[in-house]
């Protein structure tokens, strides 16, 4: 498995300090899940039933009908095995699962500005936050065989969204991260009848489980929570950005994480975990990356860390 953020078990471990002593702000998950029920009992004791309404709650929420599968993760691999190999252009750096099951399927990765066959952009990216127009990703797919656009930070401006904009486009999203639902593992997948019927037939019976697909539904048809959740967002990545820049720590980012390109990444990411606060570390090049924090005392343990890591 790659690096990952979110390591928690690893971190204490490696630092010694107890797992619920730590700030984790190394994940780009929004720190407030949506507010789930109880989950009913039937849910737990009956396999999941495709007509339970999930599919309309998907078209209703995305404006077109998608493919539910097992976490944008199934399709990140499983796309590039059904591609005869060619050269895939990526920016960099960029979300490495993508790098990954491109290069196990026996691809080529190339430079985002270079000739291609097919590529593959995470729109804002992962991790650096950038974004690029609507206007410029079209005029980019138009040389291409196949697109994968994945969304998984987009829900913030839904409307820069590319489901439905071409034939040969691929979008992902899930719920993972402004939902902040990682853990029920469950995506989607828009793209032409073609590949929608391509994907649907390598996916197991009940791929995707129960309680999956009933917190799913319940949380796309939510939309004033939705509304909510996006002001919450707009305000705490406007916070994070002003609060490093105070601290000499220059960053771009999407609404759910700060990106900080230094030289000093390596020296910060030790000095926060040794006082019990997380955040992702990148090498190449060297970077940081900040999740939000939950509440005014999270923000308060950062800002007392950043003093002692950085004046």
């Amino acid at each position: 498995m790659l690096e990952h953020g979110g390591r928690l078990n690893a971190a204490a471990r490696r630092f010694g300090i107890a797992r619920e002593q730590w700030l984790d702000l190394s994940t780009g998950i929004a720190p407030w899940p949506y507010p789930l029920p109880a989950v009913p009992a039937e849910v737990w004791q009956r396999l999941p039933e495709e007509d339970d309404g999930l599919d309309a709650a998907v078209q209703a929420h995305f404006g077109a009908p998608g493919l539910i599968v097992p976490g944008s993760q199934w399709a990140i691999g499983t796309v590039p095995r059904l591609l005869p190999p060619g050269r895939v252009a990526m920016p960099t750096p960029i979300y490495a699962e993508h790098l990954a099951a491109w290069r196990g399927a026996g691809h080529r990765i190339v430079g985002w500005d270079e000739a291609a066959d097919y590529a593959v952009l995470c729109q804002p990216n992962n991790p650096t936050g950038q974004r690029w127009t609507h206007a410029e990703l079209l005029e980019r797919a138009k040389t291409l065989r196949l697109f994968v656009c994945d969304e998984a930070f987009l829900d913030m401006t839904p409307e820069e969204t590319l489901i439905d904009a071409a034939d040969n486009v691929l979008v992902l999203r899930s719920l993972g991260k402004f939902f902040g639902l990682a853990g029920l593992r469950i995506g989607f997948v828009f793209a032409s009848k073609e590949w929608l019927t391509r994907l649907r037939e390598r996916l197991d019976p009940w791929a995707v489980s129960h309680p999956a697909r009933w917190a799913a539904r319940l949380a796309l048809a939510d939309r004033c929570w939705q509304q909510e959740q996006r002001q919450r967002l707009i305000a705490s990545s406007a916070r994070l950005a002003r609060l490093l820049c105070a601290h000499g720590l220059e960053n771009a980012g999407a609404a759910l994480f700060c990106y900080v390109p230094t030289q000093r990444a390596e020296a910060i990411y030790t000095q926060l975990a040794r006082r019990g606060i997380l955040v992702r570390r990148f090498d190449a090049p060297p970077a940081l990356r900040f999740g939000l924090p939950a509440n005014e005392a999270q923000w308060q343990r950062l800002e007392q860390a950043l003093i002692s890591c950085t004046d």
